[in-house]
Order: structure tokens, then sequence, then C-alpha cells
């Protein structure tokens, strides 16, 4: 991509200026300086930004501050000096301070950067999580061993829009009504298999303008009746989801690495915006 001097700038370069922009939109109000010297604090978007760049790069914390000390015109997209970058602990620090609002408005903003199609897909799959302390696991009542991460995808771009996570095993159809009932302006066509089967589920999504095409349990004749004048073409775009799921672990990391259960929650909607980003900068499916 050329910019009006000229000069063809690099990928990276395209996702940092992208990241900042959105981490800076996610924010209440005008975004502040980068860094407050009298208070020693860095803005909240800085802190976005740079995890974004971790994710992106697939870097450990401290490594990645090490690489961005190479890399000034990357940090100067930041608003900072070499000299000025954060320590690799206080990146990490700050991110649990940050509230899961601000994660999630960041992913709305990555999924708003696509122009989204007519068909929406909802489904999950499970996240490995790093083993925690048998001290953890008791205090927590940690006992799975992945996150379910149910995703809502279009399927025209692979943005992903909305994610939900739990650490127990809800039933498929009770999550799909809490995400699809927070995203329902952005659906026109909901597809999803068997885990979806809920009547309520697809007489709400009617109520509200949306086609449902969700595959049902075949336990009698109904079910394989409804299935037979399933539209086929829409439905097997769900597949879809499965190659998303498939990229992230690829792209991402197929471990989910944060302690506890409220930041691999973060960890993990940070994935999907910087998926998003990257989907926007290279102007293709990953």
């Amino acid at each position: 991509m050329k910019r009006e001097d000229g000069f063809v700038s690099s990928k990276l370069a395209r996702f940092t200026e992208r990241v900042v922009s959105l981490a800076q939109k996610t924010v209440v109000g005008n975004p502040s300086p980068a860094v407050n010297k009298g208070n020693g604090g860095y803005a909240d978007w800085v802190i976005i930004a740079i995890h974004g760049l971790q994710q992106y790069l697939d870097h450990p914390y401290r490594r990645l501050l090490d690489v961005l000390h190479e890399m000034p015109g990357i940090v100067a997209t930041l608003g900072l000096e070499v000299d000025e970058l954060p320590d690799f602990t206080t990146v990490c620090a700050r991110k649990q301070d940050l509230e899961m609002r601000l994660w999630r408005v960041l992913l709305r903003l990555s999924a708003e950067l696509h122009e989204t199609g007519e068909i929406q897909a909802i489904d999950a799959t499970g996240m490995d999580r790093v083993a925690a302390s048998q001290h953890y696991a008791k205090r927590t009542n940690y006992t799975f061993k992945a996150v379910k991460t149910t995703a809502l995808l279009d399927c025209k771009t692979g943005v992903i829009l909305d994610i939900h996570c739990s650490m127990k095993q809800p039933h498929d159809s009770k999550i799909g009504w809490q995400m699809v009932k927070r995203n329902l302006d952005k659906l026109n066509v909901l597809t999803a298999d068997k885990g979806y089967d809920w009547w309520l589920l697809r007489h709400r999504l009617r109520a509200e303008g949306v086609k449902p095409v969700i595959k049902h349990r075949e336990s009698g004749w109904h079910g394989i009746a409804n299935n037979i004048l399933l539209d086929d073409t829409i439905y097997h775009q769900r597949s879809n989801i499965e190659s998303t799921f498939f990229a992230l672990r690829r792209k991402y990391g197929e471990i989910v690495r944060a302690r506890t259960w409220f930041g691999q929650f973060r960890e993990l909607v940070l994935k999907c915006a910087v998926r998003n980003i990257e989907l926007s900068v290279s102007g293709s499916h990953l």
C-alpha cells in the first residue's frame, strides 16, 4: 500500500496504524497522551495497542519490547519514543486492570472494518488452557482443561462478530440466544448445527427478522422432514466457522495462557479482534 508521499508501507506498519486507531476509539472521549510522565502512567489505548502487536507478532512480552526498541517507526505510531517504551511487566499488569468492556468494544470496532454479508454462522469449540496450580484449581473450581468458546461469524468475510467463553459446559442453544440478542443488528440469516436446535431460538430469530437455517435433531420424522427442506447451500457455509477456529489456532496459538478465567476471556477476545484487523490489512482470508 502506497502512502501519499509515495512510500510503500509494510503490512506491520498498516496493522499498527489500524490497531492504534481502534484502540484510541475504544477508550471513552478524546484519547489521552500516550504517556503522562508526571503520573508515570501509559494511556489505556497504548497498552491495548501493544497487546494487539503482541498477538500479531506472536512474541513473548519481554521479547516484544526488545524488538520494538529496534523499530522506531512502529514505536512512533504508538506516540512514543523508543526510550519511553514501558517495561514488559507494566504491559502485563495493565492488561488485567483494563475493563472487559474495552476489549469487547475493540472486537466490535474491528468487525466494523468490514462490509459483512447476508449469512452468519455460530458454533463452539474448546480452546486448551495452560495447567493451573492445584491451589488455584481448588479455589476457583477449575475443572475443565479447555475454555468453551462460541463464535459468531460472518460467512462472507470470515470476520468474528462476537465470542462467548465459559469455564463450564452450558448448552449451545442457550449461549446462542445470549449472543444473538446482542448482535441482532448484524444478522440476516443465521446457520448452525443441531446443537442449536431449540424451537424458542428459531421463534425469537424469526420475530426479529432473522432467518434461521439450523439443523434439526433427527429423533423422529419431524426432524428428518425439516432437514430435507433445509437450504443446503446456506447450511454448508457453516463450515467457514470451523476454518476460522483452525486459523485462530494456527496463527495465534492453540493454548490460552492466562491463568485466570477472566484473563483467558480477555486473551480470546483480543485474538479475535487482532484476526479481524489483520484480515482488513491483508484484504484476504487467513
